[in-house]
């Protein structure tokens, strides 16, 4: 590992990310350990995709365990597939069922953060759109075709489905604004196909087509999408859906059974083999899974296509095929490591400037035991911020002794975030007992 240097504007987007909690968009392979058989079991299923298949996955763990980093390195290793990744976190303003705007919220949310492997932070659409304007101008030249007689072609696959017609009208209106030097027309385009259209009306007078990205036409415009980026030259569409436990934290019963109503459709599709060329990762807690009153497992047919797999359970192993995929905690081991890697990236990669000896880790990792028990690698989020926040101090104060300050930190148990449960408003249908408390 000595020999990597590590580049300044990674070295500091790591160390800021991660004192304050949250993953680093970049320069996670520096810090990556453990978790062998996760990523080779999603390495599979990114396989699957590229070949034309789809997958599912929830990635469940608790608070803190590594969930969103998890996420973020499989995000990685398709994009180095070509696949394009779209991504975001649920919140009370962003579900995948809604009647009130929220689905169409996730959608423009997901769309904001598409990447590919060239624009690796988001905002890809437009390159996306251009790619394949690119490729269908190549097509028509070698085969003394039209322009627009390619894309119709095309995008002939995306007429037979829901949404598809209006879908394939926007790529060329975009195409005709590229002609004409209109950029009005090319951003009218994009804004409808990032979901920003609020009224059917709007976009009939800018675009010329009767539909918009809508709560209703979440899932479908997404399937949309996965065959979209198959035309501009990519492998399909990866989606991130992270903070699924804001569902489960719905008060209102009917709207919390019609998004997992909506989990179970995608569920199904990818699973009978309807999907191609897309996956999706969700990402929760074992009570989003789990609870027998509120999480998934309150809703019959996902219990059953949920459950874990009897006989890995009797035989004390982990099945890595099942749809649901918990996360394995880092052993003490990994996380020793994961302290060396981040002692190596806080001296961007130089050895030499390392700011503490080897002893200080284990010295570290044995006062985190002593503090809170086995939290400390179970869930090492606050660990590593200690462990961070100590090597700023040994920085900031070169003559201060590392064994003077291991004592004294302060590390705490990761605990679930305590917010209330939502309530959902917009769901005018809902009986009004849903809500009743005594």
């Amino acid at each position: 590992m000595s020999g990597i240097r590590i580049r300044l504007k990674e070295r500091d987007a790591i160390i800021q990310s991660l004192k304050s909690g949250v993953t680093p968009k970049i320069g996670i392979q520096h810090i990556q350990v453990g978790r062998v058989n996760e990523i080779k079991a999603l390495y599979q299923d990114i396989e699957r995709i590229v070949d034309g298949g789809a997958g599912f996955r929830l990635i469940i763990g608790e608070y803190g365990s590594g969930k969103t980093f998890f996420l973020s390195v499989v995000r990685s290793i398709a994009l180095e597939k070509k696949l394009v990744t779209i991504s975001a976190d649920l919140s009370p303003d962003r579900r995948i069922h809604a009647t009130g705007g929220q689905a169409r919220n996730l959608y423009s949310e997901l769309m904001k953060n598409l990447s590919t492997r060239n624009k690796p932070d988001g905002n890809a659409l437009l390159s996306v759109v251009e790619r394949f304007i690119t490729e269908a101008r190549k097509e028509a030249q070698s085969t003394n075709s039209s322009v627009p007689a390619i894309i119709h072609q095309k995008l002939a696959a995306l007429s037979d489905m829901v949404g598809g017609y209006d879908f394939a009208k926007v790529i060329e209106c975009y195409w005709q604004g590229h002609e004409q030097d209109n950029e009005t027309l090319k951003s009218n385009a994009i804004r409808w196909l990032r979901g920003e259209y609020t009224t059917k009306t709007d976009a009939r007078n800018d675009l010329g087509v009767r539909t918009i990205i809508s709560d209703a036409s979440f899932y479908d415009s997404l399937k949309l999408m996965s065959l979209f980026v198959r035309q501009a030259g990519y492998a399909g569409l990866l989606v991130n859906l992270d903070e699924m436990v804001n569902l489960y934290k719905l008060s209102n019963t009917q709207a919390r059974i019609a998004n997992y109503e909506q989990i179970l459709r995608i569920l199904n599709d990818c699973l009978q083999g309807t999907a191609e060329h897309i996956g999706f990762l969700l990402g929760g807690t074992p009570e989003f899974l789990f609870d027998p009153r509120k999480g998934l497992y309150s809703y019959e047919a996902l219990q059953s296509r949920l459950a874990e797999n009897s006989f890995a359970q009797r035989a004390g192993v982990i099945d890595y095929s099942s749809p649901s995929l918990h996360l394995a905690s880092l052993t003490p081991e990994e996380l020793y490591i994961l302290l060396k890697n981040l002692r190596h990236v806080y001296a961007s990669g130089e050895a030499d400037n390392y700011l503490v000896p080897d002893e200080a880790l284990t010295a570290f990792l044995r006062h985190c035991s002593n503090t809170i028990g086995d939290a400390y690698f179970r869930t090492p989020r606050n660990t590593i911020k200690a462990f961070l926040d100590m090597l700023a101090v040994l920085e900031q104060n070169p003559s201060i002794q590392w064994s003077q300050l291991v004592a004294g930190i302060a590390v705490t148990e990761e605990k679930p975030s305590d917010m209330d449960e939502l309530s959902s408003a917009d769901d005018t249908d809902a009986d009004g007992l849903a809500d009743f408390r005594l």
